[in-house]
């Protein structure tokens, strides 16, 4: 009876919390990846080179590198709810100040404003749900929040080409800029639904009784408190060699995400004679094949209690869709080695964020998602800037693609380190119960 009681205050907060913070998810992916549409016009009218247009694009990342920690920190002492209008309030207007963009110092210019403005909102996302939710659910919500990217870029490689198809010429500016404008402003409008509908903890959920606001918080304090061997102190967190590999992780992980979406657009014009519509619903396909997968390799996760294969065998599936499509000439197979490559590597998003919430706690989750994601801020710098260096010198994408390809292999070998990581540490407890461990 406890149990059913439990379960549906749980399923309550999922189904209130969830599916607006993934709203605001896809917002913030479709204003870090219309770049990559905005390219197919945008880099002619410009003069950008494949470097220059890279190393834009990967320019956000290096900021969120510096600002990630500060930006959590911050969230912890102001609340999510002020922290995140802020944060859409901000990147909203960046994002639709990118039409005013005209050459590559300005591009660079903005696309770094972008990022300090949108700094912290992904690992901000992550902790919020683990001050709502206890761990035996956790995983599986947060790679439902997850697959926000995949819808966005599902849904948005359609829409941002028919935009700039729909737009160009009107106000007198060029489709890519009505683009910028368009998608930038529903940032603007939801910060101010975020201050009404987002309480802070579940004591200010005006939707939960007093009898199921004190069990949630019995219940995520309980489990707290058992936690006796995680980490807690934000500062610690920092420095804790557990974070730092699931960093590392993250920057490979990171490299080859961005790496493919800022530059599948341009990989898959390259085919041929398609128009930019063409290419926003040929762009959308790796993306919906690898949706299902990412919810079945999830759970899967969380009914098998394995982290460490579900993340090694993603990754060289990633590596080796990847591989096959460097070394291939003709656009189908190139096409479905992308696809297979892109099946693989967002299999392991729901599995990797939860790697985090397996050890720590209390101020550190803050901390640690922060450091996590910025080490994967240097692979977002470092992937598309990498594409695009490769791109101008060899005048084609196969070498860009097997660095999409070494990048998922470098992942599978860091997560093959995880379960000997965690080990160390349950073998070198004496006293009390063992950490949760990562398999």
């Amino acid at each position: 009876m406890a149990d059913a009681v439990g379960d549906s205050i749980l399923s309550k907060v999922i189904w209130r919390l969830l599916p607006f913070v993934m709203l605001l998810g896809v917002v913030h992916q479709y204003d870090r990846i219309n770049i990559s549409f905005a390219a197919l016009q945008m880099n002619k009218d410009l003069g950008l080179t494949a470097t220059a247009y890279g190393f834009g694009a990967g320019l956000f990342s290096l900021t969120t590198f510096f600002l990630e920690v500060p930006a959590n920190y911050l969230q912890m002492r102001v609340g999510t709810r002020r922290w995140f209008a802020r944060i859409m309030i901000t990147w909203g207007v960046a994002a639709m100040a990118m039409s005013l963009i005209t050459g590559p110092y300005t591009f660079y210019l903005m696309r770094f404003l972008l990022g300090a403005a949108e700094a912290g909102f992904l690992a901000g996302a992550m902790f919020y749900f683990r001050l709502w939710l206890p761990a035996r659910v956790r995983g599986r919500v947060l790679g439902t929040f997850a697959s926000y990217s995949l819808i966005a870029f599902f849904t948005g490689a359609p829409l941002s080409t028919a935009i700039m198809t729909a737009t160009e010429g009107a106000f007198g500016l060029r489709g890519w800029q009505m683009m910028y404008v368009i998608e930038g402003a529903p940032a603007v409008l939801l910060a101010f639904v975020v201050l009404y509908y987002l309480p802070d903890k579940p004591a200010e959920a005006r939707w939960l009784s007093p009898a199921e606001q004190q069990w949630l918080s019995r219940t995520l304090e309980a489990e707290k408190a058992a936690q006796t061997r995680g980490v807690e102190s934000f500062w610690h967190a920092l420095i804790d060699r557990r974070v730092l590999l699931v960093a590392l992780l993250c920057f490979f992980l990171l490299v080859t995400n961005f790496g493919l979406s800022f530059w599948l657009p341009q990989i898959i014009k390259s085919f041929g004679k398609l128009s930019n519509n063409e290419v926003g619903w040929l762009a959308a396909i790796p993306y919906l094949l690898a949706m299902p997968t990412m919810f079945f390799w999830g759970r899967h996760s969380d009914r098998s209690g394995d982290r460490r294969w579900h993340l090694i065998s993603g990754y060289l599936c990633s590596a080796l869709g990847f591989t096959l499509a460097a070394f291939s000439s003709a656009p189908l197979t190139i096409m479905i080695g992308i696809c297979i490559g892109c099946v693989g590597l967002y299999s392991t998003f729901g599995v990797f964020w939860a790697l985090p919430s397996d050890f720590l706690s209390g101020g550190a989750a803050a901390a640690g998602l922060a450091v996590a994601n910025s080490g994967g801020a240097l692979g977002g710098f470092f992937g598309p800037y990498l594409m695009g260096f490769l791109r101008d010198r060899t005048q084609g994408f196969a070498a860009s693609l097997l660095v999409l390809a070494c990048s998922g292999v470098c992942a599978a070998l860091v997560s093959a380190c995880l379960r000997n990581e965690w080990r160390r540490e349950h073998d070198a407890a004496t006293e009390g119960p063992a950490p949760s461990s990562v398999r």
